[in-house]
């Protein structure tokens, strides 16, 4: 369920026959997984690092990175969209322009080393975290393939943050005009990197079904992402994975957490806590109801499609038309830079504290005699 080996078929089938994917049943489908996962899946590492047993020992550890970056991130976004064109030296189109960039590089990095920790979680379940060789292999497949690559089939479909505004002239044509080339070459580096994951992959003793799919998973998303006139399409399979990865994992991460000693709260955020069913539905909740205020902030083109509209109406439409407008715009972009940083420090492997939060996730699996996964964890 956590790769896309499933989405991009199912992505295929609903937008065939259409020559514009967004007027084909895959729209309505992206609008289901968007209210959905979207926002759930920002707030899962939030969730995690405060409102779990888990990581309460972290919280007291480590108050710089869960604690003091998180209010300095959004003091910083308010300060930007609140204070007017006359207090800074650039008016607010321009500082939405900077953080819309600075965004998008983050957001790229952020979505790249996401790959890296799926795979880096699947190779500690099949007790594989000591292999140095497969570890640098899965971050450069992560960070070159899934980051990289994608970049660059970003700016072939010049769907960059503003790439009209900083984009030289001379290399946009030269895009243009080579961008067969340049396709067809990353499309080679693809494969051949995925082949060479496979390939160690099935050589391993301890090898992991989840694994190969997660890289063919990878791959297929990139293929898309390098065909011309896919973007849309690219668009559902790569944002949607995303999403349910991070909340299937966040439901499973403090899932062996300990019983809180006291509090009436603790002990109700304990019971979900131990309910993957429960965190997924409480991530899913939250990501219908906030759906109209975050569309304001992520959906800047004018003709960009509102899901929010669909289920919201009238009361959708009239936030993006509010006097509430900047204060929903510094709480987007907050929002989603703490995420980056939480979703980085939830799932610090490298750090002893993290990988006892998150030892539901890293617990090696059984195996049969016939080296099939059977999924029962060893407790």
């Amino acid at each position: 369920m956590l790769s896309a080996i499933w989405l991009a078929p199912l992505a295929f089938w609903l937008s065939h026959g259409y020559a514009n994917p967004e007027e084909s049943p895959l729209d309505l489908l992206y609008f289901a997984l968007t209210a959905l996962f979207w926002i759930g899946h920002r707030f899962s590492s939030t969730y995690l690092a405060y409102c779990t047993e888990s990581y309460r020992p972290l919280l007291r550890s480590q108050p710089i990175r869960f604690v003091a970056l998180p209010l300095l991130i959004t003091a910083g976004c308010f300060a930007v969209f609140l204070l007017s064109d006359e207090a800074l030296p650039w008016s607010r189109e321009q500082r939405l322009v900077v953080l819309v960039v600075i965004d998008y590089i983050f957001v790229t990095y952020h979505f790249a080393s996401q790959h890296f920790g799926a795979l880096s979680i699947y190779r500690a379940r099949a007790g594989r975290s000591a292999f140095s060789r497969t570890r640098t292999m899965d971050k450069w497949f992560a960070l070159g393939v899934g980051g990289v690559l994608v970049f660059v089939a970003d700016l072939l479909a010049g769907a960059v943050a503003y790439q009209d505004r900083w984009s030289d002239w001379a290399i946009s044509n030269w895009l243009v005009s080579a961008q067969d080339v340049i396709r067809m070459s990353a499309l080679s580096v693809v494969l051949v990197a995925a082949g060479a994951m496979l390939l160690v992959e099935m050589r391993s003793a301890s090898w992991s079904l989840p694994r190969i799919l997660y890289v063919v998973g990878i791959t297929v998303m990139v293929t898309i992402a390098l065909r011309p006139r896919s973007l849309f399409l690219f668009l559902v399979v790569w944002t949607s994975q995303h999403w349910i990865l991070a909340t299937g994992l966040a439901s499973r991460t403090p899932t062996a957490e300990s019983a809180p000693a006291q509090g009436r709260a603790r002990r109700i955020l304990h019971f979900v806590n131990t309910h993957p069913w429960a965190i997924l539905f409480l991530l899913v909740m939250a990501s219908v109801i906030l759906l109209p205020f975050f569309e304001v902030e992520a959906n800047r083109q004018d003709d960009a499609t509102f899901y929010g509209d669909r289920i919201f109406g009238a009361f959708a439409v009239g936030l993006r038309t509010s006097i509430w407008v900047p204060v929903l715009l510094a709480i987007g972009f907050a929002t989603g830079f703490i995420h980056y940083l939480l979703d980085r420090s939830v799932f610090r492997f490298s750090n002893p504290q993290v990988r006892s939060a998150a030892r539901g996730l890293l617990i090696p699996v059984e195996r049969s005699s016939s080296g099939r996964e059977l999924g029962k964890s060893k407790r």
